[in-house]
């Protein structure tokens, strides 16, 4: 079986976004395929790619993109997880940087909550946890950031994807206030 489900944006008002948008969805999709199939010495027996809208509010769209592909005699199927986040305002994609002030140590701060949720929930991890990357995946989710790994990065295959939401309001001192996140933090 092979379905690759993604969503279009329509925007009757600004067509320049929507193209924009659309590109960076079949762009990020086709990657995930490429991943999947790039140098992979069996055939694909089985490929599903889904999507899941994870915010449309106050001009921000957040949306996860997934692959999930089983090769013919493997162990078991892998599946990758990358999102997208636009800001509609300022009509641009988003990077893990975009949401905070310049110059603010975004990467330590986010770390350092992470670090925290790893010990609370007892998190078992293949190595220490140093550090996110400057590019770290992420999503918004109305007023969390979602910062997560894909499989083997941090954890155990049987863990998942470990997934870290953290609260606009736990790292409101770093947020840009006119980006993203200074949107979802706004009371209007």
């Amino acid at each position: 079986m092979q379905a690759i489900y993604f969503p279009r944006a329509i925007m009757t008002k600004n067509q320049r976004l929507e193209n924009l948008i659309n590109q960076a969805i079949v762009d990020q999709t086709q990657e995930l395929i490429d991943k999947q199939t790039d140098n992979m010495p069996t055939t694909v027996e089985e490929m599903i790619g889904l999507y899941e809208l994870k915010n449309n509010q106050r001009q921000v769209l957040s949306l996860s993109l997934s692959n999930y592909t089983y090769h013919y005699q493997a162990a078991h199927g892998m599946t990758f997880i990358k999102s997208l986040t636009f800001d509609l305002k300022n009509e641009q994609l988003c990077q893990l940087q975009d949401l905070f002030k310049p110059g603010s140590d975004y990467v330590e701060k986010l770390s350092n909550l992470i670090k925290q949720q790893i010990k609370q929930r007892d998190i078992p991890t293949l190595t220490e946890f140093q550090a996110i990357k400057p590019n770290q995946d992420f999503y918004i989710a109305d007023k969390t950031v979602v910062i997560y790994f894909q499989l083997y990065e941090m954890t155990p295959y049987v863990y998942g994807f470990p997934m870290f939401p953290i609260s606009v309001y736990d790292i409101q001192e770093i947020i840009d206030e006119n980006g993203p996140l200074g949107r979802m933090i706004a009371s209007h």
